[in-house]
C-alpha cells in the first residue's frame, strides 16, 4: 500500500512520519507526474487552503485529485484539507467541492486561539486533538457520518471514501485517525 500526500504546503512531513510509524509507505505529490505512481490513498494536509488551491491550480493537480476521489480512492483531509473537500465553505470559496459538508473557516479564531483537547472519535475512544486556526463542520448532508464533536461542534466526518477532520491528528502521538484511514485504504482497494 502506498499513500500519496499532497506536499505543496502545510503539515505533510508530519503525516509521512505518522504513516511510517504505522508501517505504511508514502510519497509526496508535488506535480501531475506523481500521479503515475501506484496510489492506495491520498492525504490532503493542513496548511492554508487558499494557498493550497492556488498551488494545485498552478501544478495542474486539481483534476487528477478529483478523478481519484470520483474513482473511489480513499482521501483524508485534515484542517485545510477538510476545507478543500467541502462542498460549501462559510467565509471562503469551495475548492474541490466533493464532500457534502458545510465548513466554517477559521471557526475557532486566529492562530493565538489554537488549542489542544481530547474527545471521543468514532464512538470508540478518546483521542488528543490539536486545533490550529481550525474550521468546524456547520452542516452535513445525507450519507455523511459524524465521527467526532468538540463542544457540540462537528470536527470529524466520513462520507463514502472521504475522511475529514478539523484537527491535526499528525501533531499527536495517537495513531487512531491514521489507522482508520489506512483501514479504509485496505478495505476499499480490494
Amino acid at each position: 500500500m502506498r499513500i500519496g500526500i499532497l506536499a505543496l504546503q502545510g503539515a505533510f512531513t508530519e503525516h509521512e512520519k505518522m504513516l511510517s510509524k504505522l508501517g505504511a509507505d508514502s510519497f509526496e505529490i508535488r506535480q501531475r507526474a506523481d500521479f503515475t505512481k501506484e496510489i492506495s490513498g491520498l492525504i490532503l494536509p493542513g496548511g492554508e487552503s487558499t494557498v493550497m488551491e492556488k498551488l494545485m491550480g498552478e501544478s495542474e493537480l486539481k483534476e487528477p485529485i478529483l478523478q481519484m476521489i470520483q474513482r473511489g480512492i480513499p482521501v483524508m483531509g485534515t484542517c485545510a484539507g477538510m476545507i478543500l473537500l467541502a462542498k460549501t465553505v462559510i467565509g471562503g470559496e469551495s475548492h474541490l467541492a466533493c464532500m457534502d459538508i458545510t465548513v466554517e473557516r477559521n471557526a475557532y479564531g486566529r492562530q493565538l486561539a489554537s488549542f489542544k483537547t481530547e474527545s471521543e472519535y468514532g464512538g470508540a475512544r478518546i483521542i488528543p486533538m490539536v486545533f490550529i486556526r481550525a474550521p468546524y463542520v456547520a452542516n452535513v448532508g445525507q450519507g455523511v457520518e459524524v465521527l467526532a464533536k468538540v463542544d457540540g461542534k462537528i470536527v470529524a466526518v466520513r462520507e463514502k471514501n472521504m475522511l475529514a477532520c478539523a484537527f491535526h491528528p499528525e501533531l499527536t502521538e495517537d495513531t487512531t485517525v491514521h489507522s482508520h484511514f489506512l483501514h479504509m485504504c485496505n478495505t476499499m482497494n480490494c
